[in-house]
């Protein structure tokens, strides 16, 4: 009799956790990440090549967008990494409009292309005017499976890839190429 109440009762929960696992995706969404991970530098400037890799944190990594429907949303990100450079704290971060599409339930792919900006460490900066602030263009991509949802909320396992350039002036650039994987919280 023990037997059979232990596996009516796991039977119960299993079909009603089946009924709470799917996530309604409407309207306005809003998410972030927070993780770690590596960026690497070329700068025409001072000569640096992708060879040297550096790790870190990434945070915030922020997503704020509209659901198209069920397995699609626009979405705009913001995210980056910080990185050293000549004994300072600088980030490369980008501002992008995103397409997001669920291939599967709890699988998506994230992709587009926005502005890039290499700025001091907002801890490093005195005086705003002085420091050094460069724009260009970046190209972003991630994916991400959603390892708990409930409702209208879910936690993802995510990586995102960033490309980026940016003009220093005289023909001179700064790029940046950076790998983040983390952990993603998102309201639908």
């Amino acid at each position: 009799m023990k037997k059979l109440i232990i596996i009516a009762l796991t039977l119960f929960t299993i079909a009603a956790q089946a009924q709470e696992d799917s996530t309604y995706r409407k309207g306005f969404l809003i998410g972030f990440g927070i993780g770690g991970g590596v960026i690497s530098i070329a700068d025409s400037k001072t000569g640096e090549n992708f060879d040297h890799v550096q790790g870190g944190m990434s945070f915030p990594n922020l997503k704020i967008g509209f659901m198209i429907n069920d397995r699609l949303a626009f979405i705009g990100t913001m995210g980056g990494m910080m990185y050293d450079l000549e004994d300072k704290d600088r980030s490369f971060q980008t501002i992008a409009p995103t397409i997001q599409f669920w291939i599967k339930d709890r699988w998506y792919i994230n992709g587009g292309l926005g502005l890039a900006m290499d700025m001091p460490a907002l801890y490093e900066i005195e005086d705003f005017e002085s420091e050094d602030w460069n724009f260009g263009c970046a190209l972003v991509a991630s994916t991400g499976y959603e390892v708990f949802k409930r409702r209208n909320f879910a936690i993802d396992v995510q990586g995102k890839l960033l490309l980026g350039r940016t003009n220093l002036g005289d023909d001179q650039h700064r790029d940046a190429a950076s790998f983040f994987l983390g952990l993603g919280f998102n309201w639908y």
